[in-house]
């Protein structure tokens, strides 16, 4: 029993030294005598092989050591998609604000905002979720309106980018995104008998996200609450809307 735990030890260290040693470190990049051109390589074959975490330390490395080198400007553009690739949020706006505002009229800026974009996307989705088929449109939607602003801004500023018209589908997906939540607080409202916020909710569906799905399901909201609340006008208008719109609805068969 104790040699095969002294074997399982020396086993598990020497694994460790390895995986120790086949990560780059960024002081032994910066103490080394490799030039831009080297470094820079090694960080492009990193991420033409996938190792993002290879790629990013060689990456900042280059960007500590040669801060005014040739490659400057492509190493801030591949630390911002290597970070991206990592799920690394933080560092990626981080890195993404500092270029737009050392670099406002560079060439690749509406790529740079774009990225933005799908990086406030990429924080709001929750992969084990999506892959479980799990509906968790109840989160925060922070990074979700993030996202929209981001692309909103894409699409005003630079309308020709080619980035243009994949940001124009993602802000109808998040535009669902965020009337969906809004339902859902809607509904919850409506669970603790809150009739006027749920109303309120309902109609900020309405008048935001009016080219969603959810329009149809926050006019029910609104005639129920307004009931609850006495509010005949106010229900029987949100009825009319809805005779005009959807005059296959239950609600209005009842």
């Amino acid at each position: 029993m104790h040699k095969f735990v002294k074997g399982a030890a020396i086993a598990f260290f020497s694994l460790a030294i390895v995986a120790c040693s086949s990560k780059p470190d960024e002081e032994e990049l910066l103490a080394g005598k490799e030039s831009p051109e080297d470094l820079y390589s090694q960080a492009r074959t990193s991420m033409e092989l996938g190792n993002f975490s290879k790629a990013t330390k060689t990456l900042e490395a280059l960007d500590s050591k040669y801060p005014f080198g040739p490659y400057k400007t492509q190493v801030q553009l591949d630390l911002i998609y290597a970070y991206y690739k990592q799920d690394d949020t933080a560092n990626a706006i981080a890195n993404i604000d500092r270029f737009l505002k050392l670099n406002p009229t560079h060439p690749d800026a509406d790529y740079v905002i774009y990225m933005r974009g799908l990086v406030n996307m990429q924080a709001d989705s929750y992969m084990l979720h999506e892959m479980l088929n799990i509906d968790r449109t109840d989160r925060d939607p922070q990074n979700a309106k993030d996202a929209f602003k981001d692309f909103a801004r894409l699409i005003k500023t630079y309308p020709n980018s080619k980035y243009a018209p994949d940001a124009q589908k993602r802000m109808q997906f998040l535009k669902n995104r965020l009337a969906s939540y809004s339902i859902r607080v809607a509904e919850y409202y409506m669970k603790i008998d809150a009739w006027a916020a749920a109303a309120v909710r309902a109609q900020t569906v309405l008048e935001t996200y009016p080219d969603t799905p959810f329009v149809e399901r926050a006019l029910e909201i609104m005639a129920d609450a307004y009931g609850e609340l006495g509010q005949k006008e106010l229900k029987q208008h949100a009825l009319s809307v809805m005779k005009a719109n959807f005059p296959n609805n239950e609600m209005l068969k009842n």
